[in-house]
């Protein structure tokens, strides 16, 4: 079977292994990423993706775009003569792109669909709460993430992960997804399923206003907002007019005389932070305040000046 593979961060890369080194029955004739660009920082120096440095590797074709709407890439999808198009954490195709595949394009989805469609799933589920996600392969249509189900994997959420180490175990059990799915299409045995409209939940694109900590909500909210989003982009707040990105913290309640604070205010006790909560305390483990580099809480606190004036994270 002649397979287009599209995909460009980590995540995608144990599934282009998979299809790659599964058995002869699976060829995958072009792999599409996106172009060399900073991605450690925006002041970087242009880097290939994880996609692209896997396909070298594996001595595959590679196509490197950042657009996928351009007559041109229809043009060079369709001379591929692709059986199938499988996509992990890729770019939004159109019809012209999608429908050049005999069989049908998928996609490999980071949440159990209908839930937590959109850009940011595995980011959401943490930051909602969830005990549970998985991964879910579904043919392409117009419509994004909206198409019928092929294959759904379910997956426990430690609670004290973070997003960047979901994802990692996320991505290894994806690919053993896209590889049934891929067996499932050889062998003419997908049967779908429709996605239910009534348990649709959203997961939006991450945004520098919607990562920023309120410290008002819940201990447990806000430690699940900070689990979320580490290690990239990582939940965010102020400190004395600075930016300060949190990486982590953890329920903790230090020795004071009285429990009630407003939220934010900062309390350190035994060269450890605390913050407050709506109603309790989180222990801020680590940190980066703007213009500095990231460190633990303990190394920050040794040039921490506490003095009479309330300090609070806002």
């Amino acid at each position: 079977m002649r397979i287009i593979f599209m995909g460009t961060p980590e995540f995608a890369v144990p599934s282009l292994k998979a299809i790659a080194e599964e058995d002869k029955q699976f060829k995958p004739v072009l792999v599409v990423t996106g172009s060399d660009k900073p991605r450690r920082s925006k002041h970087a120096e242009a880097e290939p993706s994880p996609v692209k440095q896997a396909a070298v590797s594996l001595g595959l074709p590679l196509y490197e775009t950042d657009d996928v709407t351009s007559r041109e890439f229809a043009d060079i999808v369709a001379a591929q003569r692709a059986d199938v198009i499988v996509v992990a954490a890729f770019r939004i195709l159109p019809p012209a792109v999608f429908e050049k595949a005999a069989f049908g394009a998928f996609n490999l989805h980071a949440s159990l669909l209908p839930a937590y469609r959109g850009a940011a799933p595995i980011n959401w589920a943490i930051i909602k709460g969830e005990h549970e996600t998985g991964v879910t392969t579904f043919f392409l249509q117009q419509r994004v993430d909206t198409g019928n189900i092929i294959l759904q994997e379910k997956m426990l959420i430690d609670p004290a992960e973070n997003a960047t180490e979901l994802a990692c175990r996320l991505s290894v059990l994806g690919a053993r997804v896209v590889v049934d799915t891929l067996h499932l299409i050889a062998s003419r045995q997908v049967a779908v399923s429709g996605q239910d409209e009534t348990l649709v939940s959203r997961a939006p694109k991450l945004t520098r206003n919607n990562t920023r900590i309120t410290w008002s909500q819940p201990v447990k909210c806000v430690n699940d907002f900070i689990r979320g989003l580490a290690m990239k982009p990582t939940a965010w707040t102020t400190f004395n007019g600075k930016t300060m990105k949190i990486f982590k913290a953890s329920p903790a309640t230090p020795s004071l005389e009285t429990t009630s604070a407003s939220p934010g205010t900062i309390y350190v006790e035994n060269g450890r932070l605390y913050a407050s909560c709506a109603d309790g305390w989180l222990e801020v483990l680590s940190l980066q305040l703007e213009g500095r580099r990231p460190m633990e809480s303990v190394e920050f606190l040794r040039g921490f000046r506490q003095d009479r004036q309330q300090h609070l994270f806002v």
